[in-house]
């Protein structure tokens, strides 16, 4: 008797599996987010049907859609950004799953909201949020024009799809708020240098105190309308390219000529 075969089709990947695969796959996170928004749109869905669906994440009290199915799912998401309210953002802020079985019945965010994506060809709204444990407050949101599209088993789905995902979302986010972080610091660094620079010309130049410079610049920029930032770096740029030694002086005091 024959033994017997070993199974040698591949194992199904999980959908934790999955969404790694999207992050290593990625070249960045925006390219992430997207595929993971078509991604999501298709395991909540199924074979075979369509849903629309959009990203939201709630951060410094701003609400922006990260990641989309498609064009149209982020237009109907923004539709809840400008009105400032809607199932993706009562769903993010609260922490908790809201459905809107038909759009045409449905009155909870005004008439305007219901009927601006009602205009566009859809009738059911689910969103469900996710945990992200203070990182920021996101929200999937899914889109069908069937009414009670993600009744029962759909919904379901969808609640254990953004369980699986929450940590790599999660981690998402956080490499993206460090990023910005980083950004800004790096932003707030060249700043502060070029203003300690253009302050150490003008000392030179107006034999003045620090105090006297900052203020010499300081009153240049309101003056003319013009972030000192930007005033220092005009500075600096005039001064190393050995153009003609700048016109900033200290009120009342004048330089050698």
């Amino acid at each position: 008797m024959l033994p017997p075969q070993e199974d040698l089709s591949p194992a199904p990947i999980s959908t934790v599996d999955q969404v790694q695969n999207l992050i290593l796959d990625s070249t960045d996170f925006e390219e992430f987010l997207n595929d993971l928004a078509r991604f999501s749109a298709h395991q909540v869905a199924g074979e075979g049907d369509d849903a629309l669906c959009g990203i939201t994440l709630l951060r410094d009290r701003k609400a922006v859609t990260i990641g989309w199915s498609s064009d149209d799912a982020r237009e109907v998401d923004e539709i809840q950004y400008r009105l400032s309210q809607g199932p993706c953002l009562t769903a993010a802020q609260e922490e908790r799953e809201v459905y809107v079985p038909d759009l045409l019945e449905e009155n909870r965010w005004g008439p305007d909201y219901a009927s601006a994506v009602a205009s566009h060809g859809l009738r059911s709204v689910l969103s469900v949020p996710f945990h992200l444990q203070g990182e920021a407050q996101a929200a999937l949101n899914l889109y069908s024009d069937a009414p009670h599209k993600f009744d029962g088993e759909m919904a379901a789905r969808a609640r254990y799809f953004t369980r699986q995902i929450s940590r790599a979302l999660r981690l998402a986010v956080r490499f993206s708020l460090h990023t910005d972080s980083a950004t800004n610091l790096r932003a707030t660094l060249e700043s502060r240098t070029v203003i300690d620079t253009a302050v150490g010309i003008v000392m030179a130049q107006n034999r003045c105190s620090q105090e006297a410079a900052v203020r010499i610049l300081t009153e240049a920029s309101s003056n003319g309308n013009v972030k000192l930032r930007d005033i220092a770096t005009s500075l600096v740029e005039t001064v190393g390219g050995m153009a003609p030694r700048t016109h900033f002086q200290e009120p009342g005091r004048h330089t050698a000529g």
